[in-house]
């Protein structure tokens, strides 16, 4: 699958995204192989992962965002889900951006402390958005110990201190790939890439207003800091499907559920 802003002119906002999703195939080789859709067919949105320290928080991100063409069109609290999470729409058309931001404080002290002391021992980031989103994570990987910590506090927390803030996920419309999505979801069943089997896994739960599948890509050997390997699942592929009635909105704004968000000003 080849980069979906490739047939574009390059602006910053192209290039952004071009390097976004590049970062995100070679960490996920099975999706760059599929060829189930026409390879020019831009994501829907693309889920970002981040949390609120330092200049991976979305005080920063948004602005920086903003001066690439985005305009943000929500702010939503998430609180039982720990999320700060905001959706960017492109100014003159193109993939959305839902930027969701986990908050430490929402962490038990002793996970909350050990995460911050992980990022502390990176050393100094520059402040460039490619810096921040898409280039090697900004601190030291983990031990396995302090990952199962993480995990049990919360699996986005232990996400993080493996992969750092970057693109967690690609979300395509089935409308726009041309393939009804029971076929889409059959051929990506036989292409090895199973539905997760909790709704972390696509980092929020996702409105009734759509037809969601998720998809774990495939588990890739991972190694921890003590020399630890273990093979793990870290990103995915959403795909999602208006009902009929629903072609007023983008995709992107029926993502979140209303009875689990609270908008804020």
């Amino acid at each position: 699958m080849l980069s979906p802003q490739a047939h574009l002119p390059v602006t910053q906002r192209e290039a952004f995204l071009n390097e976004l999703w590049l970062d995100y195939v070679h960490a996920h080789p099975d999706i760059a192989a599929l060829r189930l859709w026409p390879t020019d067919t831009p994501p829907a949105y693309y889920t970002l992962l981040t949390l609120n320290h330092d200049i991976y928080g979305t005080s920063y991100l948004g602005p920086a965002l903003t001066r690439l063409g985005y305009e943000t069109v929500g702010h939503y609290a998430m609180a039982d889900k720990g999320l700060l999470v905001t959706l960017l729409a492109p100014e003159k058309g193109g993939s959305w951006l839902v930027l969701a931001e986990l908050q430490t404080g929402t962490l038990c002290k002793a996970p909350r402390e050990a995460l911050i002391a992980l990022m502390q021992q990176g050393p100094p980031k520059g402040d460039e958005l490619q810096a921040v989103l898409h280039q090697e994570r900004p601190w030291p990987m983990p031990t396995w110990n302090l990952y199962q910590t993480l995990l049990k506090a919360h699996p986005l927390a232990a996400w993080l201190a493996v992969m750092g803030p970057r693109l967690h996920h690609a979300g395509f419309d089935s409308q726009q790939t041309g393939v009804p999505l029971t076929t889409l979801d059959r051929q990506l069943h036989e292409a090895g890439m199973m539905g997760g089997d909790s709704m972390h896994h696509g980092v929020f739960p996702v409105s009734n207003l759509l037809e969601h599948r998720f998809y774990l890509t495939t588990a890739q050997k991972t190694v921890f800091a003590e020399g630890d390997e273990h093979r793990l699942c870290l990103g995915g592929l959403a795909l999602v499907q208006k009902h009929m009635g629903d072609d007023h909105k983008h995709v992107a704004e029926l993502l979140l559920p209303h009875h689990t968000r609270c908008e804020m000003a």
